[in-house]
């Protein structure tokens, strides 16, 4: 998740393939959801038709979902990371180089994912484990997940304001993000 994460963040094609129309549904909602305080503004089909199968060879960014049974029309896109949703792989070909966090974030990141998703990790090493462990609910699962990810931007933005410039040439003052 994390890979398809910073995937999109850094603007690469994204396919997922599932035989369920529901699942790729929910994967590419949930990565657009992932990314909240930004907005993707490229191409986002969750389920793209048989008929726009060419739209994978355009090369602008995008998200899209596509049922398994045109698995075979993906093979030779060069350029697309392809997440396979029934087999819980992703594939990145050669040719795509996908930056991901620095290394703080990520391992911060993983450990807050894995603490959410898996509680039992956290008392797991413990000599005396406390007798009872609750799961959270789905809906407070959700919303923890949501606060991980909204902290790792606050820490992956915070001291942008350095980065601005303002431009006084013009009658009002242009500020301009500087990279």
């Amino acid at each position: 998740v994390l890979f398809l994460f910073c995937a999109a963040l850094t603007e690469h094609k994204i396919l997922f393939l599932s035989s369920s129309y529901q699942r790729l549904t929910d994967a590419c909602r949930a990565l657009l959801a992932l990314m909240f305080p930004l907005k993707y503004s490229f191409t986002y089909v969750p389920i793209l038709p048989a008929q726009l199968l060419e739209v994978l060879s355009t090369p602008t960014p995008f998200i899209i979902g596509v049922h398994s049974i045109f698995q075979s029309e993906t093979q030779e896109l060069l350029d697309v990371v392809i997440a396979d949703l029934d087999g819980g792989t992703v594939n990145v070909p050669e040719c795509v180089h996908i930056s991901l966090l620095p290394e703080p974030l990520l391992q911060q990141t993983r450990e807050a994912l894995s603490m959410v998703l898996d509680p039992e990790l956290e008392v797991a090493d413990l000599a005396f484990p406390p007798s009872t462990i609750s799961a959270s609910s789905l809906k407070m699962q959700d919303k923890e997940i949501r606060a991980v990810f909204l902290r790792l931007f606050a820490q992956l933005l915070q001291g942008y304001r350095w980065c601005l410039h303002i431009i006084r040439i013009h009658p009002e003052p242009v500020i301009r993000f500087h990279k």
